[in-house]
């Protein structure tokens, strides 16, 4: 989920959006903004650099293929190490990345060797080490920037191909999503940002506070950088060659600002916190139980907004997990049943989702006759809901696309498994309604839990026919004669030039020995 526009530029087109492998990372001083060297007032330019990135998307109603080329351009910023910094869907999904440095003519190949879609930030390197001859890496502000603080944005947007450079003032610093479940610091300014600036240095004096990563559709001159506070903290995870991401709290949370809470709650006067709605997890052992009060996280008071004060900042309570946190647990004081209470609170990096988000991969596939199944994405749902009338038909099925949205799935392996293509031509799908988007409830009376799960059921299937039911008001049971559908794929790959059946591991589960 995303909650604003990028600003990647495709090469004569609009905007292209786009949000893991993870890599050999340079020097520990790269993630502590405090220890490079100051820069020279005048050489910012030379540490700012143009991306150029090739990008083939999936294309989740055709999960068999990608989608076309798309030429896109960004920003960059050198680092420490001899390596570049960017946002992450600069280059998410590109099959080749180039690098052209500010003035220059030539483009150098790089690689992504660090990504994280969830904070938007993604780290390359260059094989020629001359290219950062008299390009040095750009110094770092330790500190976030004041409000009204004069900024200076660099990089490469639309509307030219020299480097841009627009000036405005901080306007606002706050914790939010970015990208979801991931939250962070984002400093919003209102220095003029278009696509192509994405990864691109906020500049205050002679240093970054930030990267330019979105702007907000539809408003005038709001835009917004990641600080560099989130992006110390992304460096410093990847200095080990993996992306761990940030730990954060997943519980269900409310506000205490309405009066009749506090006496329903029996709370002492003067007494702040937030509610806790629902807990994250159902284990009795989970410390955090419904309707617990959190007054404290670590040592700071949470008020009935759930707001605390850092500084001279008023940010949400949850920005201090990634501050405090450690072993995986954060300390809360709260308040149950009238008695005040210390827990620590395991956090994780990661929400599971029952319908979850691609973040770079491509899509599982599984072909069998004329249907094509996959497993259900957000990548998928967005695709179909994001007409009127694609989530008008979803929720007017009753799909658990739209009713199981956001939930945790019900057990490790659980997906929910849909058709993610209409029939191919045949004889077969006769009479039969599309049923692009319906999701699989059952085989032959057999509950459908996977996609791994559907191709061993469909490769140990015996009997005569199979029949498809599926999720959801007013659709049709599909039935097939079994060995008519097993002879007519071959042909209906050939027909449509699709070169297999499905994806790697799903070919090898159905190339297995059926299970006696």
């Amino acid at each position: 989920m995303r909650l604003f526009p990028r600003l990647t530029h495709p090469f004569h087109t609009a905007l292209v959006l786009a949000a893991s492998l993870l890599l050999q990372v340079g020097a520990h001083a790269a993630a502590d903004p405090a220890a490079n060297p100051a820069v020279p007032a005048g050489t910012v330019e030379n540490s700012v650099v143009k991306i150029f990135s090739t990008i083939r998307y999936p294309d989740p109603f055709r999960p068999w293929t990608k989608q076309a080329p798309r030429e896109a351009t960004g920003s960059g910023v050198i680092l420490p190490g001899h390596r570049i910094l960017t946002n992450a869907h600069v280059v998410l999904y590109a099959s080749q990345v180039q690098v052209q440095a500010n003035q220059s003519g030539d483009k150098i190949s790089a690689t992504v060797v660090a990504v994280a879609p969830g904070i938007d930030l993604a780290v390359l390197k260059i094989d020629d080490d001359s290219f950062f001859d008299n390009r040095p890496p750009l110094a770092w502000e330790a500190a976030l920037p004041q409000i009204k603080d004069a900024v200076f944005v660099y990089g490469f947007p639309t509307g030219g191909t020299n480097l841009s450079i627009t000036k405005g003032i901080v306007s606002r610093i706050e914790f939010a999503p970015y990208n979801f479940p991931v939250s962070g610091l984002r400093i919003q300014i209102d220095a003029a940002i278009n696509p192509g600036n994405s990864g691109g240095p906020a500049v205050s004096g002679d240093k970054m506070i930030g990267l330019a990563f979105s702007r907000l559709g539809g408003a005038d001159n709001i835009g917004y950088i990641i600080p560099c506070e989130e992006i110390a903290l992304f460096l410093k995870d990847i200095e080990d060659g993996h992306y761990d991401g940030k730990p954060a709290m997943f519980d269900e949370i409310q506000t205490m600002e309405n009066p009749t809470l506090r006496p329903f709650l029996k709370l002492e006067k003067g007494m702040d916190g937030n509610i806790v709605r629902l807990p994250d997890n159902s284990d009795p052992n989970y410390p955090l139980k419904k309707w617990d009060i959190i007054t404290k996280i670590g040592d700071a008071p949470v008020d009935n907004e759930g707001m605390i004060h850092v500084g001279d900042l008023r940010v949400r309570f949850d920005y201090l997990v990634q501050k405090i946190a450690q072993n995986g647990k954060v300390p809360l004081t709260v308040v149950r049943d009238g008695k005040v209470m210390n827990i620590e609170l395991p956090v994780n990096s990661t929400r599971p989702m029952l319908i979850g988000s691609l973040d770079g991969d491509y899509p599982a596939y599984f072909i069998y006759g004329p249907l094509v199944f996959s497993s259900a994405t957000s990548d998928f749902v967005d695709r179909i809901a994001g007409s009127g009338s694609g989530a008008e038909m979803l929720g007017m099925m009753g799909s658990p696309l739209i009713t199981r949205r956001g939930d945790r799935p019900a057990t490790p392996d659980e997906e929910l498994v849909v058709v993610a293509s209409p029939f191919f031509p045949h004889k077969l799908s006769q009479g039969y309604s599309n049923p692009i988007a319906w999701t699989l409830k059952s085989v032959n009376n057999t509950k459908i839990t996977s996609l791994h799960q559907l191709v061993e059921l469909l490769r140990d299937l015996k009997d005569d026919y199979v029949v498809f039911d599926f999720y959801g008001r007013d659709l049709e049971t599909l039935v097939f004669p079994r060995k008519d559908m097993l002879a007519a794929t071959e042909d209906i790959l050939n027909d449509n030039g699709v070169r297999t059946q499905g994806s790697p591991e799903l070919m090898t589960i159905w190339s297995a020995k059926p299970k006696p």
